[in-house]
């Protein structure tokens, strides 16, 4: 019965001690062969597009978030429209109201963004 388990047991001791090696060399060698250089195009602020804040408690425009708020938008209408698509034939015209009023609550969704200046770039 045991002898069933032993090569799972070998297997995670393989894995381990493995993982623990890459783990060790790769913290160690990477210190010194690493060609990290500290110049100013490498610690200019990115993602957001403007330098950190003093105060970390600074409230953000309104329309990074309209920004998020339009990507779950068009990211939630396509996630559910390739299934709808595939899918179409077999639903009939339930499908086709179904995806309808979907469609018509996220345009309400991409109007309030639109009024509120989420498409704008100044």
């Amino acid at each position: 019965m045991l002898s069933n388990y032993l090569p799972i047991l070998i297997f995670l001791v393989v894995a381990g001690a493995l993982a623990t090696v890459l783990l060790v060399l790769g913290t160690g060698i990477g210190r010194f062969f690493s060609r990290f250089h500290n110049d100013k195009a490498k610690i200019t602020p990115y993602e957001c597009g403007f330098d950190a804040f003093e105060d970390t408690r600074t409230k953000f425009d309104v329309r990074y978030y309209l920004v998020a708020i339009l990507f779950i938008v068009f990211d939630l209408e396509i996630a559910f429209l390739f299934p709808w698509a595939v899918a179409l034939s077999k639903i009939g015209m339930f499908g086709i109201g179904a995806m309808a009023l979907f469609l018509a609550i996220l345009v309400v969704g991409f109007i309030y963004e639109w009024k509120k200046g989420a498409l704008e770039w100044d």
